[in-house]
């Protein structure tokens, strides 16, 4: 689903600027305490703030798992003993690029929570709404739970697509890999519960299920991209790298969100203020838009499959 784009120089900046993520707010909080492993189990690691993924679950029972999408027993029983052949960015069936919509470019925000990650860029989003300029927004499920009210006014804004930036903000792996430094799921059961605690809250939020999904970091294997699908979720990745985890300087922000072509996924992050993301989006965006550019989110370009 997409092109996969291994040469661009927004990717390539973003796995330099990996060691620097642990800055940004966008690891896991008690991967930052000691980065204790992922419980198969619950899907937790050590002393994660907030609720486990199983207490979220059995919360939301009314809420998930719908009756067309496999239980955590079925995923467990139909994903055990496989061994994964990838594990990056761009595992097979990760939207890369829009595959329809060729005229638009869909700017995607991460909303990682955690410690010193749980604010919110009032400013940036202050600015999409003055250009009506829609956007896809990742939300973690740390950074609901530390901000439930402005989730719920991003929720009731339709300019706003929200999807699902996962429970703890882990790597999506069957095997407990690592993303920098950062131990992922380990196991489908565990890969189920990152995924389906925050899909209930974003349920609730919106009434409907969220459509996409893209893990903590970014990484993901092919055999979690698969249950990512099974689970009715389609991953998501991206084409331009648009802040390198909230690094970025402003004139760096713009100059790489400036490079967005016609159905290039853009990431960068809502939940910095004190970064250059806000600034730099601000003035690659309008200098978009003057050129012509239409924005779209991922869900008015990727149409919905039959059922």
């Amino acid at each position: 689903m997409g092109e996969v784009m291994l040469d661009s120089p927004g990717r390539r900046a973003f796995l330099m600027a990996g060691a620097a993520l642990a800055l940004s707010g966008c690891v896991p909080g008690s991967a930052m305490a000691g980065n204790a492993r992922p419980s198969s189990a619950t899907g937790t690691a050590g002393p994660a703030p907030g609720p486990s993924a199983s207490d979220v679950l059995r919360q939301h029972s009314d809420r998930v798992p719908e009756p067309a999408v496999p239980t955590r027993e079925r995923v467990i029983t139909r994903f055990s003993g496989r061994i994964p052949s990838y594990w990056g960015l761009e595992a097979p069936q990760v939207l890369t690029t829009l595959p329809t919509s060729p005229a638009g470019t869909a700017l995607t925000l991460d909303f990682c929570g955690g410690s010193g990650g749980s604010s919110i860029d009032s400013a940036l989003i202050d600015m999409l709404r003055r250009l009506g300029v829609p956007a896809t927004l990742f939300l973690n499920g740390r950074w609901i739970a530390a901000n439930p009210g402005l989730a719920r006014d991003l929720a009731a804004d339709p300019l706003f697509e929200l999807a699902n930036h996962g429970t703890n903000h882990y790597p999506l792996s069957v095997n407990g890999a690592s993303a920098y430094g950062i131990f992922g799921t380990e196991g489908p059961g565990s890969v189920y519960d990152e995924i389906m605690a925050n899909d209930a809250v974003l349920t609730d939020l919106t009434g409907e299920r969220p459509r996409f999904f893209r893990p903590g970091t970014a990484y993901l294997d092919n055999v979690a991209a698969e249950i990512c699908l099974a689970l009715d979720l389609i991953p998501a990745g991206f084409s331009i790298n648009g802040d390198g985890g909230s690094t970025y300087t402003a004139a760096s922000v713009a100059a790489e969100t400036a490079a967005a072509g016609p159905g290039d996924i853009i990431i960068a992050h809502g939940n910095h203020p004190e970064s250059g993301t806000g600034p730099g989006l601000a003035e690659a965006v309008t200098s978009l838009l003057a050129q012509g550019r239409t924005f779209t989110t991922l869900g008015n370009a990727v149409p919905k499959p039959p059922h």
